[in-house]
């Protein structure tokens, strides 16, 4: 009887072996809560967190960064040559296909190209391809891309823009069932609720480890952690500070955004210097990086210009705190009472709810008729970057993953920028200058110039450079970058 059972359970075990060894892996899933839901999943003509948070996981570009910041090649097999003052030349992997079978070649990069430049696209990333004029097909796996003028940082700008595919961005959503060459596919959204992606199997780089996510839209920090503490998220954006200590684990980096409201100096109380003048010194910054960051922030040194970026002008000093100055400022200006509207959103930036409400608070000590806009995601960006009228004081994390101050200053000090703060035609030949101009020492000092004057006319109102701070489920073994791109490939799960 004993030999009976040993043999039973001897096949019992070999059966169950061969079952294990022809089965898929167990399947490994993630959700990951963000702050705000993607306006639109079009990877070329919004500048929205939300769609890069999901899209840096469908589409890719021909330069990338390793998550400590170093530029290398993406779709392009090696780093670019410059063929003259104006053309750089790209020589592309083999072999990579988009989702939907389409080829990538060089067909696909002048369509891309092309697409983002258009005019009458009115791409609201252009503050990062300003310079681009063309992209022109050598053969399938060779292309050039030409600019306006000397552009030294051309292949950083290449990190930025996604490729698409042709044929596809001509008959199928882009904006809301999109198709790239990356290392998951996009499978559903339920608007308001929740997004999908699946690895994609067939991916150039190799099959990602985890097989979904899944992305849930909580704009509300507090639901955020409650949904991480109770085991329903993986991975959660903008931890506040004060409950790191509560999460299974977290993890904090330093970040590329520096928070900053945009005044619009062609309104009618902002128009005013003083007024802006008093704007930033109404402002006590340490007693806020204090209160709301517990060390996970500095203030920002008098300029919304990124510290890693080239071109920071680390001779500027933080605004200083001058409540009875700023108040002498309002009144001589004959603003006092006068009505300004504090535009911003809540969810998307860590603690930027919090951050919009303290700063309105202290404008309202001026003097100044001070109320808040907090909008929706969508309607927000419109105000940051539509066709309507600048707003007197508009929030905004700013970001700068080219690592060069031509980001920042064409986006929100250059007169045609897609956030600009001013009509200042002078600091716009200033920076068209700078962005042409090769040599380093000249180029620098252009942009200290550029900040310099910035700073003393108060064109825009600095707060804090963050970090950025995850929480994560115990089962999640992910190092977060620099860049703050959520790569999903660089994730993984133990069980």
């Amino acid at each position: 009887m004993k030999k009976k059972i040993r043999r039973m359970t001897a096949g019992v075990a070999m059966l169950l072996a061969s079952t294990l060894a022809s089965s898929p892996a167990w399947a490994q899933s993630i959700t990951i809560a963000i702050g705000s839901e993607p306006s639109t999943l079009d990877p070329q003509l919004r500048d929205d967190g939300g769609e890069r948070q999901v899209n840096d996981n469908i589409y890719e570009t021909l330069m990338a960064r390793t998550p400590t910041g170093e530029l290398v090649p993406g779709l392009a097999a090696e780093a670019p040559k410059q063929v003259d003052a104006t053309t750089w030349q790209f020589k592309l992997r083999e072999g990579v296909k988009f989702h939907n079978g389409e080829p990538f070649n060089a067909d696909a990069v002048v369509a891309s190209v092309a697409r983002v430049i258009d005019p009458a696209n009115n791409s609201e990333q252009m503050a990062y391809f300003g310079t681009i004029k063309a992209a022109e097909k050598v053969d399938d796996l060779t292309v050039n891309l030409v600019t306006t003028g000397p552009d030294p940082i051309l292949p950083s700008r290449m990190y930025w823009m996604k490729m698409i595919a042709p044929g596809y961005s001509k008959d199928g959503d882009l904006a809301g069932a999109p198709v790239g060459t990356g290392p998951y596919k996009f499978e559903s959204w339920n608007r308001g609720t929740d997004l999908k992606l699946v690895a994609n199997s067939e991916y150039w780089g190799g099959e990602p480890q985890i097989d979904d996510v899944t992305y849930r839209f909580v704009t509300e920090p507090g639901t955020r952690l409650s949904g991480l503490l109770s085991g329903e998220f993986d991975v959660i954006t903008n931890l506040l500070p004060e409950f790191t200590t509560n999460v299974p684990k977290f993890a904090a980096v330093p970040g590329l955004e520096t928070s900053v409201f945009v005044l619009g100096t062609d309104n009618e109380v902002t128009k005013d210097p003083k007024v802006r003048e008093a704007l930033n010194l109404a402002i006590d910054r340490k007693a806020m990086v204090e209160g709301l960051f517990m060390g996970y922030a500095t203030i920002a040194k008098g300029s919304h210009i990124n510290p890693a970026a080239f071109g920071f002008n680390e001779k500027l000093e933080h605004y200083p705190y001058d409540i009875e100055k700023a108040r002498a400022l309002i009144k001589e200006a004959g603003a006092e009472g006068k009505p300004l509207v504090v535009v911003g959103e809540s969810g998307r930036w860590l603690k930027d709810r919090e951050q919009i409400e303290a700063v309105a608070g202290y404008w309202a000590e001026t003097g100044l008729n001070v109320t808040t806009d907090i909008q929706e995601f969508s309607q927000y960006l419109d105000s940051l970057m539509g066709d309507g009228p600048r707003p007197d004081a508009i929030f905004i994390a700013n970001s700068n993953e080219l690592l060069d101050a031509d980001r920042e200053m064409s986006f929100i000090y250059h007169k045609d920028g897609a956030a600009a703060s001013n009509s200042d035609a002078e600091m716009a030949t200033l920076i068209e200058a700078a962005r042409l101009e090769t040599d380093t020492a000249k180029r620098k000092a252009l942009y200290d110039e550029i900040q310099k004057k910035g700073h003393d006319l108060n064109y825009t109102v600095p707060l804090f450079n963050l970090q950025d701070i995850y929480g994560m489920s115990e089962r999640m073994e992910w190092q977060p970058r620099v860049d703050a791109k959520m790569m999903v490939s660089e994730m993984k799960v133990t069980e």
